[in-house]
């Protein structure tokens, strides 16, 4: 028997979960059998998650949540970009909605927690709702964001990006996805098109809020020993592509004081980055994870090497502050090893803040469940990311074991994820009045 066979996501989930925190209308177990439906489609023989954006693995996990979005009594319809929305109407109509949601799509070979947790929790409040006889004040949308991952096309927020009309859609016509179709291409293999893509904005009078419920990827709530935290603000990400110009030479005939190795100027680059971002805050950070050696060569000495930094903080003054000295130790680099530094921008991403009032009603929500509450950044982007550019976000992170996220391994216990949607159940209640 093959072990793509015997893995079983729902009855790992139950195996050490507390029935006691099934209450007002939350159920773990009803949470279990639909993260472990979800699981088995694009199930890879690892046990991972294989459901690319806009792929047919994607919109049938897309179906299948309709459909129980419909058995909860909510009206459901999908976008021109193929982003799905479930809504309870409040007992006022017309006023802004609260939307609540995340993906379920993945990285190839990715794990089950990531984006489908965000959608299952916001659709478990809706569950709850009609459970215990409660209608909200405001209508109530649980959604699913289409390619978030961008696994494909090398790219992702997708779908959030038409949403929010934010998108550019030349740029992301010019691309190719990793089978060498277009986006165009792409789009109509699953029923959409350019135009219906183009179309989807949506009206942001519309919308109060959005709220995403996401695992951490990391390790602070576990070493906090908490079931789940308070995002503080979200990274925006500054990319540089840095040269380090030198001179190539014999490794054997060239004297150690005579050489312009970019390679050993490039090595004291990264080593002393590495040190900066502790000296600004405690949110910042910087990486190295990339990076070319011309002419790479085993008797040569490196003449050239390009490399790249990933920069990003929740601030976007104290990210800008880490840039500069970034910068600024690219030029000592330069003059110490007497070659040439160069650098140019690839990328830069405004951070998004979350309102301090916001957080002050998340840690209301997390006290009345008696979890102790907890402030941390999201180093990595979100859905949450592109629509907190116009409107209010919130994020809650729930615990993930080991940190270790896009992985067949990624997961979050099942009492960690049924507190964090109490905490969200509560706080979304707050906001009726």
């Amino acid at each position: 028997m093959s072990q793509k066979t015997i893995f079983n996501l729902k009855e790992n989930l139950l195996e050490t979960y507390n029935v006691s925190l099934d209450y007002h209308g939350v159920s773990g177990k009803r949470l279990a059998e639909r993260l472990g439906a979800l699981s088995k489609i694009g199930l890879t023989e690892q046990n991972g998650s294989y459901r690319t954006g806009f792929s047919f693995e994607e919109k049938e996990a897309k179906e299948l949540v309709m459909k129980w979005m419909k058995e909860a009594g909510l009206s459901v319809h999908q976008d021109g970009a193929g982003n799905v929305f479930g809504r309870l109407e409040g007992k006022r109509p017309g006023v802004p909605a609260v939307l609540s949601g995340s993906h379920v799509d993945s990285v190839q070979n990715g794990g089950h927690f990531d984006g489908p947790l965000g959608v299952l929790s916001a659709l478990e409040v809706a569950e709850a709702w009609r459970e215990t006889g409660f209608t909200p004040e405001k209508p109530f949308e649980v959604v699913i964001f289409s390619d978030e991952e961008g696994s494909r096309f090398h790219g992702g927020l997708n779908g959030s990006e038409a949403f929010m009309g934010s998108g550019d859609l030349d740029e992301k016509i010019k691309k190719k996805d990793i089978n060498g179709e277009s986006f165009e291409k792409v789009l109509q293999d699953v029923g959409l098109s350019l135009e219906s893509y183009s179309n989807a904005k949506r009206d942001l009078d519309d919308i109060e809020t959005f709220i995403e419920i996401h695992i951490e990827q990391g390790k602070r709530l576990e070493k906090e020993e908490l079931p789940c935290g308070i995002v503080t603000g979200i990274a925006g990400p500054q990319w540089l592509e840095y040269t380090f110009q030198g001179e190539a030479g014999h490794a054997g005939n060239t004297p150690m004081n005579d050489r312009k190795d970019a390679l050993l100027a490039a090595s004291e680059f990264i080593i002393k980055l590495n040190q900066i971002p502790q000296q600004i805050n405690d949110t910042a950070v910087a990486t190295v994870g990339k990076l070319h050696v011309e002419p790479n060569g085993v008797n040569v000495i490196p003449g050239k090497v390009t490399l790249y930094v990933d920069i990003r903080d929740i601030y976007e003054e104290s990210r800008d502050t880490l840039v500069n000295r970034i910068i600024q130790l690219g030029e000592e680099i330069g003059v110490s090893h007497k070659l040439s530094v160069t650098y140019k921008e690839t990328l830069k991403s405004p951070p998004v803040p979350i309102s301090e009032d916001q957080q002050e009603l998340l840690e209301e929500a997390m006290k009345v469940n008696g979890i102790r509450p907890y402030r941390l950044p999201s180093g990595a982007g979100h859905d949450a990311m592109v629509l907190g550019a116009q409107i209010p976000i919130v994020m809650l992170f729930v615990k993930s074991r080991d940190g270790i996220s896009h992985n067949p391994t990624e997961w979050s216990d099942l009492n960690d994820c049924i507190q964090t949607i109490h905490v969200l159940k509560t706080y979304i209640e707050k906001l009726q009045y």
